[in-house]
């Protein structure tokens, strides 16, 4: 069995670097049949990789610890659905995922491009080729999953923070975003080589930026419930080096989204659309280097080994070879068009990505500089939360507020009086907003104040843009309110679906200010039948449990639950004891109310004797499950705009055929 897993990526790497070769001299000579062939052999890459993803699934189902991999990151006792995800807990299986996931992006990029970006698709093969060359070559010749020993009698077991259901969903919805990425920017670079200067590149590779955006965006917020749920700390994001890692693309990808529109809507922006594509990929591989390269001290990062030095390698040609490119393609990607007004929508949403570019710079700063530090004078400075925090808020509430601003003002330049009565409703729910927030109280935050008032102001102009385009809607077509509104979104899905993932990050913000400017935090050493407060609730310890689970003992304290004098049933908080891994980790206790969605909190950081006494941190975080009710939200709104329509397809294809330059067979 290893010895299909290694002859399958051996051919895996044979049809890359085919692709990569004769994939670019078919593209630099147009000859179309081995253009065509060069684009079947990524095709057959995939299916290579599916083959080595699948010697290495079923050694890990039968629990074969002759293969080292599985020997080190499962055990017999692990349960089944935690020996799957075994296959991306470790290096070496994590790099064999990207490689299937970046194999069958590349041959469905090639089949949904073939009849309408054929030209386009022909310099993009070589491109995933070469980032495929890369991944296929590491797993051959760097770090195989198919190394082989003699086989001990139980595995080593896998890390109980990985024990945990998110972990069979939130690492595969980030190599989903971080490869699905690699599409756009194959077909930027493609377009670059091939001297196009046109948007067709971004018609054939819109929805893959969309699906990429959307699988980052869904993962983090997978992780962050994670992180919640399982490290037992009381928080759902703490700056560590790879959370930024994977939040610094999707913040490019977000800025690509929306200057986008402007390269579309007036052909500007040419050269920082391709930076901006180019930014995102680099940032994905960079989350891959931190990852591996041990260079991090991580909850999250695997130990360190030699990758490191081959992904910054890689990082450095492939971000050369681009600034390279952009410069020489200058004269062409220079924009016909100039901006006309500082208030316009165009002038906001460069606003916009200056924002989000200079957000996404300065946590990049905050990951490298510790890095930096040790290199230059021998000691790592770290960066702390207090750091990002503070630029959080000087960029995140500026940005907020954009969100609000963009959809009322025109296109190319606005008036005083449009603007007047576009803004008239917005801002009065903004100020109604800060008035009755400050009556209940919350001035006591600043930062937490503006945040809700912005939330306030963006939620009453997306409400106001679906009110006054149904209006409109049922104005031309008559009919009911319900079906204007539905005419209206099916016929712009990509600007109202970006309407309502606004909504969704509005509900972020609120749920990250509530549960961080106002949440309580008490820390309490209890014996059996003592009581602590913590705001409204009242904790009384009863009992301390020992029970045997699957693969730990399970150590829970039981704690009765009061509210102003009424009973609101008991809460669970341990630990676990893991005998095959020989570690132990926090199990929390969260209780969630649906009326106020605040949690009940509670850590039991350190137990004494057989739990004579129990210290005990417990926190209220008031409005914390807005942010998973954000992330529902967000994915209904990106939905809305990936969802396909014939007629945008019909536009689509006809400005496509404009765009077209003609090629030779």
């Amino acid at each position: 069995m290893p010895e299909l897993g290694r002859a399958a990526l051996a051919v895996c790497l044979g049809l890359a670097l085919y692709a990569l070769f004769a994939g670019g001299f078919a593209a630099f000579t147009r000859r179309r049949r081995l253009a065509v062939s060069a684009q079947n052999a990524l095709i057959a890459a995939f299916g290579a990789a599916a083959v080595a993803s699948g010697v290495l699934l079923s050694a890990l189902l039968r629990n074969d610890f002759s293969f080292q991999y599985v020997a080190d990151h499962t055990s017999i006792e692990l349960p089944t659905a935690y020996t799957i995800s075994a296959f991306w807990g470790g290096q070496e299986g994590s790099l064999l995922l990207w490689l299937l996931v970046l194999t069958g992006f590349s041959a469905a990029a090639v089949a949904f491009n073939r009849r309408s970006g054929r030209d386009l698709l022909a310099w993009a093969v070589p491109v995933l080729g070469l980032v495929a060359v890369f991944f296929s070559f590491m797993l051959v010749a760097v770090s195989s999953p198919f190394a082989t020993q003699a086989a001990p009698p139980d595995g080593a077991g896998l890390n109980p923070s990985l024990q945990n259901p998110y972990m069979m969903v939130h690492p595969p919805l980030l190599y989903l975003g971080f490869v699905g990425l690699t599409v756009p920017f194959a077909f930027a670079i493609g377009a670059l080589l091939a001297r196009r200067s046109d948007e067709a590149w971004i018609v054939s590779t819109r929805r893959w930026t969309l699906a990429a955006w959307t699988f980052l965006g869904i993962g983090q917020l997978l992780g962050a419930h994670w992180a919640y749920v399982e490290v037992g700390w009381g928080g759902y994001y703490a700056w560590d080096p790879v959370e930024n890692a994977a939040l610094m693309p999707w913040l490019a990808a977000t800025a690509f989204l929306h200057s986008v529109m402007i390269q579309e809507k007036r052909g500007m922006l040419k050269v920082w659309n391709v930076v901006l594509v180019v930014g995102a990929f680099v940032l994905a591989l960079f989350g891959t280097f931190l990852t591996r390269s041990g260079i991090v001290s991580s909850i999250h990062s695997f130990t360190e080994s030699s990758i490191g030095a081959w992904f910054l390698g890689f990082i450095v040609l492939v971000l050369a070879g681009s600034v390279y490119l952009v410069l020489s393609r200058l004269p062409l990607l220079r924009a016909k068009t100039r901006l006309e007004s500082l208030v316009s929508r165009e002038a906001t949403f460069l606003y916009n990505n200056l924002l989000l570019v200079a957000l996404c710079l300065t946590i990049l700063w905050g990951v490298v500089f510790p890095i930096l530090s040790e290199a230059v004078r021998g000691e790592q400075i770290t960066v702390g939360a207090p750091y990002y925090n503070f630029f959080l808020v000087v960029f995140g509430l500026p940005l907020l507020l954009l969100m609000g601003i963009g959809p009322l003002i025109a296109w190319r330049r606005a008036s005083l009086r449009s603007l007047g009565k576009s803004f008239i409703w917005p801002a009065a729910a903004a100020l109604v907003a800060g008035v009755i927030l400050v009556a209940l109280g919350a001035g006591s935050s600043p930062a937490g104040l503006i945040a809700y008032t912005f939330a306030a102001f963006v939620l009453g102009s997306i409400v106001y843009e679906f009110v006054r385009g149904t209006r409109a809607r049922r104005a031309l077509g008559g009919g009911s309110w319900l079906t204007a509104f539905s005419s209206l979104v099916a016929r712009n899905r990509r600007r109202y679906g970006g309407y309502v993932v606004h909504a969704s990050i509005v509900l972020l913000a609120i749920g990250v200010a509530g549960s961080s400017a106002y949440d309580t935090v008490r820390q309490q050493k209890l014996s059996p039948g003592q009581t602590m407060a913590v705001g409204d609730y009242r904790l009384t310890y009863r009992d301390l449990e020992v029970r045997q689970g699957t693969n730990a003992e399970e150590l829970r304290a039981h704690l009765d639950v009061e509210r102003d004098g009424k009973s609101l049933g008991s809460i669970q908080a341990g630990k676990n004891d893991y005998r095959a891994e020989d570690q132990v980790s926090n199990e929390v206790g969260i209780r969630s109310d649906k009326l106020t969605l605040e949690d009940l909190f509670v850590i039991a950081e350190q137990v004494e004797g057989e739990g004579n006494a129990i210290h005990f941190r417990v926190l209220v975080k008031p409005l914390v499950n807005l942010i998973w009710i954000a992330g529902f939200v967000f994915l209904v709104g990106a939905l809305v705009a990936m969802w396909p329509s014939l007629a945008e397809q019909r536009r689509l294809a006809e400005r496509y055929r404009e765009l077209r330059a003609p090629a030779r067979a």
